[in-house]
């Protein structure tokens, strides 16, 4: 326990991952850049500008993150939790807009029959850029796994999104020369993928702000844990699962006698919520009906 402050919580990955990806997408711009200007290539170019501008999802995780970690107030009773969500429905519309722009792009290269033409700067950057935005999106998946954060998970898509940029570019100059069109038809192909990607991580955001219900693994697993607390058959019901973040609020019914004394009744309840608290996290209300069998 001694070490438990130096752990990241969600709100600290979200940081620290921010952090590390405008460092990292600003030297890569600089990296791109300059390889544009030395080989005059105009998609290295507008590639380095497509990094840079992944520095703004970044941003938007480091606000998100703060926002989220604001303790619960008058406005907000259940805290700012849900702002992961909204953070992650924002990188999602940006991973859209990647996606609409790789269209536009690859649509004009196709119908100018445009032909990728670089030189071996090109190569060494756009590999070094694929490894560097690759370990960025690695770095964001794994916060996500060990944070469930939606954020971190979309800023990782937002990395990829760009490393496939990148080795879109790589396969170009190794096939442009022999397949005019390979830049265009990859790039169209890239499109669908983030495209894909962006319509999952706003779908999912958009069903967890809205409210979903808990999954039936979920019931079933709160039903044993109700059903070894009480020597009473409960039969607990009409469970809603409201998820704010990493506060999470559980309601549900049971049936108790219905002759019981309340203080009997709110005992029951009491031991309910203490023993779901303490295995899930979740804090309980339970509405308590009467069983007339």
């Amino acid at each position: 326990m001694k070490n438990s402050k130096f752990k990241l919580d969600k709100s600290n990955w979200a940081s620290v991952e921010g952090w590390l990806s405008i460092i990292g997408n600003i030297l890569l711009f600089g990296l791109k850049y300059w390889a544009g200007l030395a080989t005059g290539s105009i998609a290295i170019i507008a590639d380095a500008w497509h990094t840079l501008s992944d520095s703004l999802s970044s941003v938007i995780v480091i606000v998100g993150a703060k926002i989220s970690k604001k303790p619960a107030d008058e406005d907000h009773p259940f805290g700012h939790g849900r702002a992961d969500l909204i953070s992650a429905f924002i990188i999602g519309i940006l991973l859209l807009l990647v996606a609409f722009d790789f269209i536009i792009e690859s649509y004009h290269t196709l119908q100018s029959r445009e032909s990728s033409q670089f030189g071996s700067i090109a190569i060494v950057v756009m590999i070094v850029s694929i490894a560097a935005k690759e370990l960025l999106a690695q770095f964001a998946y794994f916060g996500a796994k060990k944070t469930n954060s939606k954020v971190l998970k979309a800023d990782a898509w937002h990395h990829r999104s760009d490393a496939i940029s990148s080795l879109v570019i790589l396969v170009g100059i190794f096939l442009g020369p022999y397949f005019w069109w390979v830049d265009g038809a990859l790039g169209m192909i890239v499109a669908i993928l983030i495209g894909h990607a962006a319509y999952e991580i706003i779908s999912d955001s958009i069903h967890s702000l809205l409210g979903e219900s808990p999954s039936d693994t979920i019931i079933q697993e709160l039903k044993m844990t109700i059903e070894k607390v009480s020597s009473y058959k409960l039969e607990p019901h009409h469970f809603h699962l409201h998820v704010y973040g990493d506060h999470t609020e559980l309601t549900f019914h049971i049936l108790l006698p219905q002759d019981m004394p309340i203080k009997k009744a709110h005992d029951i309840a009491t031991e309910l919520e203490e023993a779901i608290l303490e295995k899930y996290g979740y804090v309980s209300t339970i509405h308590i009906e009467p069983n007339i069998d």
